[in-house]
């Protein structure tokens, strides 16, 4: 096909993604005959046999626990939905170069042509051994939760839905420099949350745990509490743990007074339900590629204003947490990625700002190399810490 007549000539987006994104390279040259007897037979019998008697020692003599596989079913891709195994490929290549690129990691996309959850658990698992780590990705709720619990359960390498915790994580340590540019604590503010999918329900519970003031979720039928009906299992656990005064009506109602919006739902809030929040407001508009709150009239009520894009301060993107959390998790040997371990990576990531903190920056830019390194530090010490590390294997 000739330039003339290839519709995608001249974009670029497709120039980078041309013939994929990824490759796969040897470590060392094979050169002489020696070479390939020690790379591939007889010299690979004797490792083979030594993995066999003694399955640890795959872990020092493959590349599986320094590998990562990027799983989705295309359920739930970026904002673009269910489209998918074979549209969602794209974007776990991207992933996967993003591992490469902040955590120094190998990654492997891998996409599936199944939506069932007994399905995904099923084929996750016979792959596992490949992997020293498994990061979910575009898996729509509520299945999400189901497929990473049991994964989680059954699984002893770090496995983390990064559409819940990657999110999660980058929002708790964006607030907590908002409230500090405020002159407030995390334990003053009350929060309302727009959505109760995979994001939603994933930064109330980090939220939740590191002691906010106040919360409460609405889903696209209004604010969840007791009296609501109906409700999944996902949704009834908030219905338990949040919204302590009991409120109920609309998440606009609720804003009145509130000190902090978060946006996950897509949509749009009017100017008035942003004008009616307490002064010194803290307003995350985080649906891509529009913000659900217009930034700009956002600004004009709010003290520190927070979206997704690339283009406007303090965006809310995942690539801060995922590098890091499983280049911690891996250097550290984890079989599992706590919630202590989210908590120390959002830590990290909020102290990487430093002094420099500011209304316009509470968050670091996505190509800050200082944050994936801060985060994988701070979540290898978590590990260590909590005892969810394996043994060395003695030479």
């Amino acid at each position: 096909m000739t330039a003339s007549t290839d519709r995608f000539a001249d974009d670029p987006a497709f120039a980078v993604h041309e013939g994929g994104k990824l490759s796969v390279q040897t470590k060392g040259a094979i050169t002489s005959i020696d070479d390939l007897a020690l790379t591939y037979t007889p010299g690979v019998a004797r490792v083979s046999s030594a993995i066999a008697a003694e399955p640890e020692l795959a872990r020092r003599f493959t590349w599986a626990p320094r590998v990562v596989a990027v799983v989705s079913d295309g359920t739930a891709v970026l904002g673009l939905g269910d489209i998918g195994p074979a549209a969602a490929l794209p974007v776990m290549e991207g992933k996967a170069c993003l591992f490469r690129e902040f955590g120094g990691l190998d990654s492997v996309p891998v996409v599936l042509s199944t939506t069932d959850p007994d399905e995904v658990v099923a084929a996750v698992r016979a792959i596992a051994p490949s992997f020293g780590g498994i990061n979910l990705e575009d898996i729509s709720a509520p299945r999400c939760f189901e497929i990473e619990a049991r994964l989680k359960e059954q699984l002893q390498i770090p496995v983390m839905h990064d559409d819940q915790h990657g999110t999660a994580i980058v929002v708790l340590a964006a607030l907590r420099n908002a409230a500090r540019v405020t002159g407030r604590q995390l334990a003053d503010l009350r929060v309302v949350v727009s959505g109760a999918g995979a994001a939603g329900v994933a930064c109330t519970k980090i939220l939740l745990e590191a002691g906010i003031g106040e919360i409460a979720v609405a889903d696209s039928k209004g604010l969840l509490h007791a009296g609501r009906d109906g409700l999944t299992g996902t949704k009834q656990w908030l219905v338990e743990h949040t919204n302590p005064t009991g409120r109920a009506g609309s998440m606009v109602d609720a804003l009145a007074g509130a000190d902090v919006y978060l946006g996950l739902s897509g949509g749009s809030v009017a100017e008035e339900a942003i004008a009616a929040m307490a002064p010194g407001g803290i307003v995350f508009s985080l649906a891509n590629p529009t913000p659900e709150v217009d930034p700009q009239m956002a600004a004009r009520y709010a003290a520190v204003v927070a979206t997704g894009r690339s283009d406007l301060p303090n965006q809310i993107n995942n690539v801060l947490a995922f590098p890091g959390v499983f280049r911690g998790a891996i250097d550290a040997g984890a079989t599992a990625i706590t919630e202590g371990m989210k908590l120390a990576a959002a830590t990290a990531i909020a102290g990487v700002v430093g002094d420099d903190l500011a209304p316009e920056y509470v968050v670091p830019s996505p190509l800050d190399r200082r944050v994936a390194e801060a985060v994988a530090a701070a979540v290898a010490d978590a590990a260590r810490a909590e005892g969810v590390v394996r043994e060395t294997i003695g030479r």
